[in-house]
């Protein structure tokens, strides 16, 4: 896609001008992750609409990798199904950020697509759960 220079000033375009920052008051998923022992802390946002996450905002702080990485994750994994983000790969990632580029710095690199993806195995589980209860209760 880029050489190293390329993928070092397509990070730092992500850095200096976010796509999909901000805060999505009624989401249906929010969850927060990072390292916080370095600094990164990201919360993604995400309305779901029939099993697809029809909007990806992401809020946070932290250094250019962390922060270009989650700007990249919201505006990849928005208009996508929920499968979709399910089946992603930190790799995938890494390799779209610039593998030579973030190699170093592995953990920086996935905060934004494993915070998503933490998102989404939440509102499976409580969707699980609800089934659950509702198979559990007695029916009238």
């Amino acid at each position: 896609m880029f050489d190293r220079q390329g993928y070092i000033d397509n990070l730092l375009d992500y850095y200096q001008s976010p796509r999909n920052k901000g805060r999505i008051d009624d989401a249906d998923l929010t969850m927060s992750g990072g390292n916080p022992g370095c600094g990164d802390v990201v919360t993604m946002y995400v309305k779901v609409k029939d099993g697809v996450a029809e909007q990806v905002r992401f809020e946070g702080q932290g250094c250019t990798i962390s922060q270009a990485g989650a700007s990249m994750v919201a505006e990849k994994y928005e208009g996508q199904p929920l499968e979709t983000i399910e089946a992603a790969e930190v790799d995938d990632m890494i390799d779209e950020m610039g593998r030579d580029v973030v190699i170093s710095r592995v953990r920086c690199a996935a905060v934004g697509i494993g915070t998503l993806k933490a998102a989404v195995q939440q509102l499976r589980k409580a969707q699980t759960m609800r089934e659950i209860e509702a198979g559990a209760r007695p029916k009238s």
